[in-house]
């Protein structure tokens, strides 16, 4: 056999406007093989790391192989450019798609566009498509019956337990659709953008049901609503997908990124120390143990709002560190066997549509939360149930169902890192976003709202916290959200009981 050939692998960036060309060459003394390195196939612009990674290494194994099984060597080069298209496919318009993205994408359905083509009238079809993508395109669609139905239960004077209960179930699919057209804008604005949309909208059924609480001064709704998401994300929702999970792969190993669950529980001390501040201040001045130049009321929202603008900051730089500098951090994790084509989307909406379909949710979501806030205290005495009861357990659950039951079906598929970016990510936004910015806003309005949860809410967000940041078992934090559900259930009877 001839001295061993030394081929050498070169990739080479050619930049344009509209994408890159790989190059492959090879030095050999064989122009056959040369001619065969240059036909290796070329690939778009939005190339994942992982993919170069692959042909520098082939380039190595190449180099110190001296150029026996060279077509080998070429034929893996196009087996990694494959991946990295299939990998670029993924995230379109440079977009990574997040825990929350892919947590909603898990209830969606394909349209049957063979229905749509079968409409005689053809300028009617892209109308009829754009209905379809919005409405139906859903496994929650059953559920879109609600929203009229409590609109004419209120225009008509029904009895306020149907509005209530019709308006919990309406927000359901709307509070899915809202997070499909916010993905859809994203697919148009680019990953930055979309992020912030994102952070936005996320929790945008728990914002607007704070905001029109705040417009009727129901102080107690808005701090009940808003701790019981965050609760019920820490151990409801988390615990039910590490159960249900747990039991379904049983046996199997549960891999997840733990770097992602200590920046979220970090944010959520955080969270912890600016709500027990206003509660501590308080004890501490009832007790004579410290004074203020001003009441004790008037320091605890003067404390509230400093630790507002703290938390505001710190979940600013929390964006930042998310959507720029550690990105890859909160990219849900690839997992063997699962679909490679549910992630692979294009969009399906113009940029038009999907903003005027996301104004049009978002109003109807507003009318559905006045509506909940107006008929929650009747209801409160209608079923015997406290305002608090329902405020901390049954509004969470209901209204975000669709993020929840998401949350579960991946971790029903072994896919626990968008399970906990589901969990850990909603929980931190409202600490960390909602929660204060409802404190400021309501000193814009003129309302006194502070961060003093009272002593059984900020203990019970303390425990919260601290059990998922040291132990992530199913089990235990379902337990841990029954005992907290009775804690609220006997502490506050309705005023028209006596506690014996």
């Amino acid at each position: 056999m001839s001295s061993p050939l030394l081929p050498l692998l070169l990739v080479l960036y050619k930049t344009t406007h509209h994408h890159e060309n790989l190059l492959v060459a090879a030095s050999s003394r064989d122009s056959t093989l040369a001619s065969r390195a240059r036909t290796a196939p070329s690939i778009d612009s939005h190339i994942h790391p992982s993919a170069y990674l692959s042909l520098a290494i082939l380039a190595a194994r190449c180099a110190h192989r001296g150029g026996i099984e060279f077509d080998l060597v070429v034929m893996e080069a196009a087996a990694a450019m494959e991946a990295g298209r299939k990998l670029a496919a993924r995230h379109p318009h440079g977009r990574s798609r997040t825990a929350h993205n892919m947590s909603s994408s898990s209830l969606r359905k394909k349209s049957d566009a063979a229905l749509v083509r079968k409409v005689p009238v053809a300028p009617l079809r892209p109308l009829l498509a754009n209905l379809q993508e919005v409405f139906l395109a859903t496994k929650l669609a059953v559920l879109f019956p609600a929203v009229p139905l409590a609109i004419a239960a209120q225009c008509f004077r029904f009895d306020q337990v149907w509005v209530f209960a019709l308006s919990l179930l309406g927000l359901i699919p709307l509070a899915e659709r809202v997070s499909f057209l916010t993905e859809q804008i994203a697919l148009y604005t680019g990953p930055t953008v979309g992020g912030l949309l994102n952070a936005t909208c996320g929790n945008a059924t728990e914002l607007i049901i704070a905001l029109f609480a705040l417009l009727k001064g129901k102080i107690e709704v808005v701090k009940c609503s808003l701790l019981g998401s965050v609760l019920s994300n820490l151990l409801l929702v988390l615990g039910t997908s590490l159960f249900c999970g747990g039991v379904v792969n049983l046996g199997a190993r549960q891999p997840y990124d733990r770097n992602q669950s200590d920046v979220s529980t970090a944010l959520l001390f955080l969270a912890v120390l600016c709500h027990s501040a206003p509660l501590l201040l308080r004890y501490a001045v009832a007790a004579g143990e410290h004074s203020v130049s001003a009441t004790s009321a008037a320091a605890s929202l003067d404390l509230s709002r400093a630790c507002s603008f703290v938390m505001l900051a710190s979940y600013v730089a929390y964006l930042f560190f998310q959507l720029k500098t550690h990105r890859q951090l909160f990219e849900p994790q690839e997992v063997d066997g699962g679909d490679a084509g549910d992630d692979d989307e294009e969009p399906a909406l113009g940029f038009a549509s999907a903003l005027f379909w996301l104004a049009l949710m978002t109003a109807v979501i507003s009318v559905l939360s006045e509506y909940v806030v107006g008929t929650i205290e009747p209801t409160s005495q209608s079923w015997g149930l406290s305002v608090s009861f329902i405020s901390i357990i049954l509004l969470p659950i209901v209204g975000n169902a669709a993020e929840h039951a998401g949350a579960i079906i991946f971790a029903l598929k072994n896919k626990l890192d968008i399970t906990l970016g589901v969990a850990l990510g909603s929980a931190t936004q409202i600490s960390m976003f909602v929660v204060p910015l409802s404190v400021l806003v309501a000193w814009i309005m003129g309302v006194q709202m502070d961060l003093d949860f009272k002593l059984l809410e900020t203990g019970s967000l303390f425990m919260a916290v601290l059990v998922t940041a040291f132990t992530l078992q199913g089990i235990l934090l379902l337990l841990c959200y029954i005992v907290i559900g009775a804690c609220f259930f006997v502490a506050r009877q309705p005023a028209d009981q006596d506690v014996s």
